[in-house]
């Protein structure tokens, strides 16, 4: 029978949900940061206003 490690599940999980935690704050900013820019901004990057704002209306988990 092979020993089992209690550290390691109990570790993993917490740096899951850290990091799933860190991807969703980035994704609220980047996307506030979208819908704050100028339209001729939104044409450099190929996105219109109604795109823009499509995008920053997402949650952030989606």
């Amino acid at each position: 029978m092979s020993s089992l490690s209690l550290s390691r599940p109990v570790v993993a999980p917490a740096r899951n949900r850290a990091a799933k935690v860190a991807a969703w704050m980035k994704r609220a900013r980047t996307r506030r940061q979208l819908a704050r820019l100028d339209p001729h901004l939104l044409a450099d990057v190929g996105l219109d206003a109604a795109q823009a704002h499509a995008e920053a209306a997402r949650f952030f988990w989606d």
